[in-house]
């Protein structure tokens, strides 16, 4: 599945939907923001909102007056997809290459290892 890439400002409205279970209205979107700081102008948040729509992230519908916006990837989808992309740009394709920096880099904890070796161990049929 190949996903567009977005900015922080497009993954951050679609953080927004995802977390009120797939779709939002316009005025939900903004709330959120203004309870996360942002003052970004309506103009803005317009133009994003757009963007993920011609990137295929989104769709809008029109629920009276108002702009309701839908995922149409799940938020499990695009981390996937980028997770992918990160492994193929930086590490040829190998997640024990990623892992391995991980550990070299002290990103990766004994706790986060072991609960990471239980949940394979637990996934695997």
């Amino acid at each position: 599945m190949a996903t567009q890439q977005i900015s922080d400002s497009e993954l951050e409205l679609m953080k927004i939907v995802w977390a009120s279970g797939g779709t939002a209205l316009y005025a939900q979107i903004m709330e959120e923001l203004a309870k996360a700081g942002r003052t970004w102008q309506k103009n803005t948040v317009i133009t994003l909102l757009s963007r993920l729509v011609d990137k295929g992230l989104l769709k809008t519908s029109k629920i009276g007056r108002r702009n309701q916006y839908a995922a149409l990837v799940t938020q499990a989808d695009y981390q996937t997809a980028q997770a992918r992309t990160l492994l193929n740009k930086l590490y040829q394709g190998s997640a024990k290459g990623l892992v391995a920096t991980l550990i070299q880099g002290e990103l990766l904890s004994p706790a986060d290892y072991e609960e990471l070796k239980q949940y394979w161990e637990e996934s695997q049929p």
